[in-house]
């Protein structure tokens, strides 16, 4: 395995309690330079806590943790002049306004009182803040907020960007400013690692997925090659008022018919091949035994979750 930028071996980090929760268990991970890197899993998979551990807020168990070949346990201030990080929460000084929340996170690394107040005007017109650099943080939305964080974060020119759970609490419209965000750094060559609960923003933006489950890896490529592992074009959710070994073996003999799952309201189908052709197969064979809805999608990465979990990337 070539180390990353970012580089995890067997990381590990266990709670004291009784018993002690283990919130990663043993990853190794590494993210290639100028990549769009997701950790995608539900709350309470380990994202947090490994990005805690990369960013110097929490010290693993066990393990180590390497951004830009620097230790962040043995050399945390070091380590964090590599990173920028945007946190889950609000973090922006309130009593500050915008400018200054980005000017003196620039001092605070170093930066004479000129070059802070020259790299904080280009960073607002970048993120188009300029008309706002007089605002206070409550003054601002979601979406600007988040705009201010990532552009303070950045500031002092980092090599890798931490963004845990960067959506979340978004509007749409937001959601879709923020990833844009994301995309011009990743053009500028900075290196992105987000977690999220979000298939549709890991499957949007990242070049390449670790799905975490547990404190573990389940699974790492890129989302292409996630989706196309499931073996299906088409996926048929068929909502019965009856399922049994009978049925399920009819759609298991259909051409086309890769997999056939059950679920809580009936069976999901996995196929390949034309969707006309099979269509009214299933329909049939579905209404002459209690169909009650069909739902068709495409492959997803949360059909990839819940083909390795058995449950819904969401809950």
């Amino acid at each position: 395995m070539t180390p990353g930028i970012v580089s995890l071996r067997s990381l590990q980090k266990t709670y004291p309690g009784k018993p002690p929760v283990t919130a990663v268990a043993g990853i190794d991970l590494d993210v290639p330079v100028g990549a769009i890197y997701g950790l995608l899993g539900p709350n309470g998979a380990g994202k947090t806590t490994t990005i805690s551990i990369c960013t110097t807020r929490a010290l693993p168990t066990s393990g180590s943790a390497l951004i830009a070949g620097v230790d962040v346990v043995k050399s945390p201030s070091e380590a964090r002049r590599h990173m920028g990080v945007v946190p889950q929460y609000n973090t922006l000084e309130r009593a500050c306004t915008v400018e200054e929340n980005i000017q003196f996170h620039c001092m605070y690394f170093g930066f004479t009182a000129a070059a802070a107040k020259s790299r904080t005007a280009q960073l607002l017109e970048q993120f188009h803040l300029t008309e706002r650099a007089k605002t206070y943080p409550n003054q601002l939305s979601g979406g600007l907020a988040q705009r201010v964080q990532i552009a303070r974060a950045i500031a002092h020119s980092p090599q890798v960007l931490f963004l845990d759970e960067p959506s979340a609490g978004l509007d749409p419209q937001s959601r879709i400013a923020m990833w844009d965000s994301v995309k011009d750094l990743h053009n500028h060559g900075i290196t992105v690692v987000l977690t999220t609960h979000y298939m549709e923003e890991a499957d949007e933006l990242c070049d390449r997925i670790a799905i975490i489950d547990n404190g573990k890896i389940l699974v790492e490529d890129t989302p292409q090659a996630l989706k196309a592992s499931l073996g299906a074009s088409t996926i048929y959710e068929l909502s019965l008022r009856e399922t049994t070994p009978a049925i399920t073996a009819q759609f298991q003999q259909m051409p086309g018919v890769t997999a056939v799952e059950p679920t809580p309201k009936g069976l999901r189908i996995l196929a390949s091949g034309h969707r006309e052709a099979l269509l009214p197969q299933l329909v049939n064979t579905a209404s002459n035994n209690g169909l009650l809805d069909l739902s068709i999608t495409e492959p997803t990465l949360e059909t990839v979750f819940i083909r390795l979990t058995g449950r819904e990337l969401r809950e």
